[in-house]
């Protein structure tokens, strides 16, 4: 079982995901990669909020490796920005694997764990 929320929330994360493939695609990640890195930031400012306080309301044990990995991820977006920012080459193709990996280490993996202990204490 999953928490319907954030499941919502990380379906608008896999959405941003497949904008920027596409646009990698066409050859176009420079014209997107900005928004999509403005949307990641949006997205970790308030989603993980969100589940870390409802980690908390709950006693979920695993709160403190879970928020650490979130601080790495936005860390990660933060430079990401910053190098393009900056002008640097090549952010648009190395923010693609990056979000491969968030998808299926963090979402997929990490963030399953704590579903069936929050929808025990009621938050669906």
């Amino acid at each position: 079982m999953q928490v319907s929320r954030f499941d919502r929330e990380h379906q608008m994360l896999f959405q941003t995901v497949n904008e920027l493939h596409e646009a990698l695609s066409k050859g176009q990640g420079k014209d997107v990669v900005g928004k999509v890195l403005d949307r990641l930031l949006d997205y970790t400012a308030s989603h993980f909020v969100a589940e870390e306080a409802a980690m908390e309301k709950s006693g979920f044990p695993g709160l403190g490796s879970h928020r650490a990995e979130h601080r790495a991820l936005v860390e990660q977006v933060l430079k990401f920005q910053n190098d393009f920012q900056l002008g640097k080459v090549g952010v648009a193709a190395a923010l693609m694997p990056f979000l491969q990996n968030w998808l299926h280490d963090h979402i997929m993996q990490t963030d399953k764990k704590y579903g069936p202990f929050l929808n025990e204490k009621g938050i669906r």
